[in-house]
C-alpha cells in the first residue's frame, strides 16, 4: 500500500512539474509583435520559409523569355511543349461526330464497350 501511494506521489508531483516545461514564456501576441518588427528591420521575410530561401526575381521580362523559347524550338534546341508526348501533339482528322460514330459502331459490334477509354486517353 505504501509502495502505491509513493508511486501516486511521485506521479502527482512530475505532473505538475511538467507542467512548466511545456508553458511559453511569451504570449501569442507578443511573438507576433516581434515578428512584425524583425520583418520591419529586414532581419526576416513576412511568411513562411527560412531567412536566406527568398525567390529570386528574374532579369528579364515574360517577352523576353518566351522570344527567346521560341528561337530556340525553331533551332531545334528544344522540343515545343514541356514533357508532353508526341502522340498528344498531333490532331485527329476526323471531327467529334465522326469519333462518336465510330465508336458507336464498335460498341454495337462487340469490339469494345461503352465508355472505354485508350491508355493515355482522357475520359
Amino acid at each position: 500500500m505504501k509502495m502505491k501511494t509513493a508511486l501516486s506521489l511521485v506521479a502527482a508531483a512530475v505532473a505538475l512539474l511538467s507542467h512548466n516545461a511545456f508553458a511559453q514564456d511569451k504570449s501569442r501576441a507578443e511573438v507576433k509583435e516581434e515578428t512584425k518588427k524583425a520583418v520591419k528591420a529586414g532581419e526576416t521575410k513576412g511568411g513562411e520559409g527560412t531567412p536566406g530561401s527568398q525567390k529570386t526575381k528574374s532579369v528579364r521580362d515574360r517577352a523576353e523569355r518566351k522570344a527567346e523559347t521560341s528561337k530556340a524550338v525553331k533551332a531545334g534546341e528544344i522540343k515545343e511543349g514541356e514533357g508532353m508526348p508526341e502522340s498528344q501533339k498531333t490532331k485527329s482528322v476526323r471531327d467529334r461526330a465522326e469519333r462518336k460514330a465510330e465508336t458507336a459502331k464498335a460498341v454495337k459490334a462487340g469490339e469494345t464497350k461503352a465508355g472505354e477509354t485508350t491508355p493515355g486517353e482522357k475520359k
